[in-house]
């Protein structure tokens, strides 16, 4: 067997191997290991091994004395059991060599367990921590661009995850606040203790209150036997991420102001008064002061959560990320649909670019799907975006038929915001009337005037 032809193939089946020199540069690293711990191979060869893995050991290994040394990873939810040896020649140590024995704890989990009982109890504590970890769908590497405004929202994140401060983030309907959130919490100390949502406009107002703060047995009609944990208490040493906190209604909020000044909360149905350690980020797509000015919210509240701001802009103000967000939108529906598109024509980017997208990724994302739906082959074309052409620009031509272009635009805008109002407060026409700065009758003689009432306003 000639192992000098197939030496790449033959190190790529070796799990986490990289090798640094006498200078703690990476020299080499297999694409396995790249991907295990998240990195560009290309990029990482080079540079200073603790610049590629900060947690890494091999530099340590490189000046001491121990020719071969075994060391637990742990970082991101990802756990390795590494070996490192020392490389020498002539007697001098010119390198060190790692490579992982074990990458999955149930596999410790067994080996453990074949020699000590009480080896295992900590790993059952381990694999809660990774559960944990794991409940949150997201992290800081799932936010996709490299823009400046990108690049600054990344690094206000990882500000905002070193503090134990309340978070507020603001920003457009689809811009990715929820994943800011968890963001946050996985970058902190607290990743691995539980990430808990709740939406401040998806509950009915009557049943907030227990939702937030639980209930004991019989306290209402209806209440479960043995009462019921809140969000609060199951947020307990982790995150609570409250979205739409601008919906919430204004007799709740002086609890929350209590939990935030004396981290304490009263159970519904019960005396007692319960002490909670709970991080709270909220999120808003409208501006929070305005609200204390109209009224909408507290003041007290506002300047309590207010601490830390962070915005996330919408997509109209990089349009420079939107190759890499196209790119990895395309890698994933590709996985879920069995499409094997690459790449989309130029002519469809010069249609991207001229959008405003007020619907921002998410209706990026939902665009690209719907594409690839029909799509043929390995190239999104034009004609695969199954919209109308006035979805994106204003149709000249077909205005200067209409004997009042001016009306006809207004009229397609007022019914265009309306049905989007409805889909946002998923028909609730008095919250869609609040939204509107309207009356609820007028409301009604708008949807009637624009046809909207004789067919569904939102999608289910």
């Amino acid at each position: 067997m000639d192992l000098s032809k197939d030496h790449e193939k033959y190190l790529e089946a070796i799990q986490g191997l990289m090798v640094i020199d006498d200078q703690g540069k990476l020299v080499y690293l297999n694409e396995q290991c790249a991907d295990y711990i998240k990195v560009d191979r290309k990029k990482s060869l080079g540079k200073f091994i603790k610049d590629v893995f900060p947690p890494s050991i091999m530099y340590d290994v490189l000046k001491g004395d121990e020719a071969f040394n075994i060391h637990f990873y742990f970082k991101d939810g990802r756990m390795s059991v590494s070996a490192q040896v020392q490389l020498r020649h002539e007697g001098r140590v010119v390198g060190v060599l790692e490579y992982d024995m074990i990458q999955n704890l149930d596999t410790l989990d067994v080996l453990l367990g074949k020699y000590n009982v009480s080896l295992r109890e900590e790993m059952a504590y381990y694999k809660e921590r990774v559960r944990n970890y794991q409940n949150t769908k997201y992290n800081i590497h799932n936010i996709i661009g490299r823009s400046g405004k990108i690049q600054g929202l990344k690094r206000q994140i990882e500000l905002a995850a070193v503090s134990n401060t309340t978070v507020v983030i603001t920003g457009e309907t689809g811009t990715g606040k929820e994943l800011v959130a968890h963001s946050i919490h996985n970058l902190s100390s607290r990743a691995f203790n539980d990430f808990v949502k709740v939406n401040g406009a998806g509950m009915p107002e009557n049943l907030v209150e227990s939702e937030l703060f639980g209930y004991e047995e019989g306290a209402f009609t209806g209440a479960k036997k043995g009462g019921k944990k809140g969000k609060f208490e199951l947020a307990n040493k982790g995150t609570l991420f409250i979205d739409e906190i601008n919906q919430m209604p204004l007799s709740l909020q002086p609890k929350i102001l209590r939990v935030l000044q004396e981290g304490e909360i009263d159970v519904v149905g019960s005396e007692r008064t319960q002490q909670v350690d709970v991080r709270i980020i909220a999120a808003t797509n409208e501006n929070l002061y305005d609200l204390v000015k109209q009224k909408r919210f507290r003041e007290d509240l506002y300047y309590r959560l207010n601490v830390f701001p962070i915005e996330v802009p919408p997509l109209r103000e990089r349009l420079e990320d939107m190759q890499d967000l196209v790119e990895y939108r395309l890698a994933a529906l590709n996985r879920e649909l069995g499409k094997q598109i690459q790449d989309l024509e130029p002519s469809v980017y010069r249609l991207f670019e001229e959008y405003h997208w007020p619907g921002n990724v998410r209706e990026l994302y939902n665009v690209l799907e719907n594409a690839m739906i029909y799509a043929e082959g390995t190239t999104l074309r034009r004609e695969d975006f199954r919209l109308k052409e006035d979805t994106y620009a204003i149709d000249l031509e077909q205005l200067d038929q209409e004997e009042s272009p001016i009306e006809i635009l207004k009229r397609e805008v007022e019914e265009r915001l309306i049905r989007e109002v409805l889909q946002k407060f998923h028909g609730n026409k008095t919250q869609a009337a609040s939204f509107l700065k309207i009356s609820r009758p007028l409301l009604y003689q708008k949807m009637k005037r624009l046809g909207i009432d004789k067919e569904p306003a939102f999608k289910v």
